[in-house]
């Protein structure tokens, strides 16, 4: 009996795509699912990896610049009227409420500081916006996949003992399939959780520390500003 067991196992094929395909009609759009979820996180890691690279390479550029000596109204023709990086639009926004501050005489409209602060922070919620979108997907993609896949799996279980059942029947040939079938779903769950939770924590991390050096240079740009007004 037993060898006639084995030899009924050793048959069956086990790959993944044998798998999906004996898999009940449920936990297919179970594991389909999970494999969107899991293609579309990564397209927005790989995304966000790159984007947050450009962002720092631009901060880079830009704070050599702004600290090279060169006037700012200088600095800000050579912009253009459409500034490309986040720390140039920041700029760009200070300085357009700057220049909106002065009356034709040449003297400033009262609150031009407070003007010129929130201009800043509008620009900054804009491109903290752009950093942070498509990490709230990662964020649910981690916590929910595990389940999604447990779903599958206890469907995917539920039918194999309904298998059972039928052909009244518990060899391992019989049992197997319908067991490794519903863990698969378990197993894509927490292949796309896994990374998601990873990338989610390492790239709200990195959008933090570039949304902070947006404010820092801010609040630098309006100490320095400051200082003009109160001469």
């Amino acid at each position: 009996m037993e060898t006639e067991t084995l030899a009924m196992a050793q048959e069956i094929d086990f790959s993944l795509l044998a798998l999906f395909a004996r898999a009940t009609f449920t936990v297919k759009i179970v594991m389909i699912l999970l494999i969107a979820a899991s293609f579309w996180s990564w397209a927005i890691i790989i995304q966000k990896l790159i984007l947050f690279r450009q962002a720092r390479a631009e901060a880079e550029v830009f704070d050599r610049a702004f600290w090279s000596g060169e006037p700012l109204d200088e600095l800000f023709e050579s912009l253009g009227p459409e500034p490309q990086g986040a720390s140039e639009k920041i700029f760009a926004a200070g300085m357009m409420e700057w220049r909106r501050s002065h009356r034709q005489d040449g003297g400033l409209i009262a609150g031009a500081a407070a003007r010129i602060d929130r201009s800043m922070d509008v620009s900054i919620a804009r491109e903290s916006e752009v950093l942070n979108g498509g990490l709230s997907f990662l964020a649910t993609v981690g916590s929910t996949a595990p389940f999604i896949g447990l779903f599958g799996t206890v469907w995917g279980i539920k039918h194999a003992f309904e298998q059972i059942a039928l052909q009244q029947n518990t060899n391992l040939a019989v049992v197997a399939p319908g067991i490794a079938e519903a863990l698969l779903a378990t197993a894509l769950g927490l292949l796309a959780a896994i990374p998601a939770v990873v990338f989610y924590n390492k790239l709200s991390a990195d959008s933090d520390r570039i949304v902070g050096g947006y404010e820092s240079f801010a609040d630098e740009f309006s100490t320095i500003l400051s200082r003009q007004l109160d001469a």
